[in-house]
């Protein structure tokens, strides 16, 4: 086996320590901000938390889900979540196959008006008043339906789909197959890589829902995680416990770094289970076509 040059040895050295900072980089306000919700007030206050929790405490996550409509937002949000992304992806393959196809008329005037949308919108004024005139305000489907489908996923999946060999439709119509059927028993099979990816991405869009919430929900028991997290979050500006209770061991601190947990852990859980299909699912629905 020849041995690395000098040069070689240097240039990996150099990407090793390189990818070594960058990671600690992203890694470390993560980790930081764990360690403020579980440690103590008094160590806060005394500046030193900087990596790990000093006198570990939980009184804070008790704090925050002693209120019940965090629970209410919580679960809200996880059916939002399901609900919105499996609609989102089953639009978005429905929309893409055909999309894909050669042979169909007009495909090209097609896609450029699904290009335009990602430039030019209805606006928030127009979206507000459709969303009221139709009877979806203060519903699950208000966050859903004006952002169901995301265009650049969507080009994504189109050229995942005309990457998929020819032959494999051709095959499919000689023995009888439908293009529905041959979508279904087929391509839709074929494009779970595409999929994990879209999964992801629409996951993290619904379940970041913020400001859709804002504008059309106003039962509280219909507020999403991150609406009812920021309401918690202005709560504590001004005092350290509002509704009384255990405020000697919590501060805002505390409960700040407790929200942002709350808010970006059940992402943190999940994406590792998709990632090896994320590189796969972008790289070629993104370079093929």
């Amino acid at each position: 086996m020849k041995s690395k040059s000098a040069a070689s040895r240097a240039f990996d050295v150099f990407n090793i320590t390189l990818m070594i900072l960058l990671s600690a980089m992203f890694l470390y306000p993560l980790c930081y901000i764990i360690a403020l919700s579980l440690s103590d007030a008094t160590a806060i206050i005394e500046g030193r938390v900087v990596l790990f929790p000093v006198k570990f405490t939980t009184d804070a996550y008790a704090m925050l889900f002693r209120d019940s409509s965090i629970i209410h937002s919580l679960w809200f949000t996880v059916k939002l979540t399901v609900s919105g992304v499996a609609c989102s992806l089953l639009i978005t393959a429905v929309a893409a196959y055909p999309l894909s196809r050669q042979h169909l008329k007009g495909s090209g005037i097609l896609m450029r008006l699904i290009v335009f949308t990602m430039y030019f919108s209805g606006g928030i004024i127009p979206t507000y008043m459709v969303v009221r005139g139709i009877g979806l305000f203060d519903s699950m489907w208000a966050l859903i339906l004006p952002n169901m489908v995301d265009t650049f996923l969507l080009i994504i999946m189109i050229n995942y789909f005309r990457g998929l060999p020819q032959e494999l439709e051709e095959a499919a119509k000689v023995d009888g197959c439908s293009n529905f059927k041959t979508f279904r028993k087929v391509f839709l099979p074929l494009a779970k890589p595409s999929l994990a990816t879209l999964t992801v991405f629409y996951a993290v869009a619904y379940w970041n829902t913020f400001f859709n919430a804002l504008l059309y929900i106003q039962d509280q028991k219909r507020l999403t995680l991150q609406v009812k997290l920021y309401q918690v979050l202005n709560m504590f500006s001004d005092s350290l416990d509002p509704a009384g209770g255990i405020s000697a061991t919590v501060i805002p601190e505390n409960v700040k770094g407790t929200t942002v947990v709350v808010a970006v852990l059940p992402i943190i859980c999940v994406y590792p289970f998709m990632q090896r299909y994320f590189v796969k699912g972008v790289t070629v629905g993104a370079v093929k076509g």
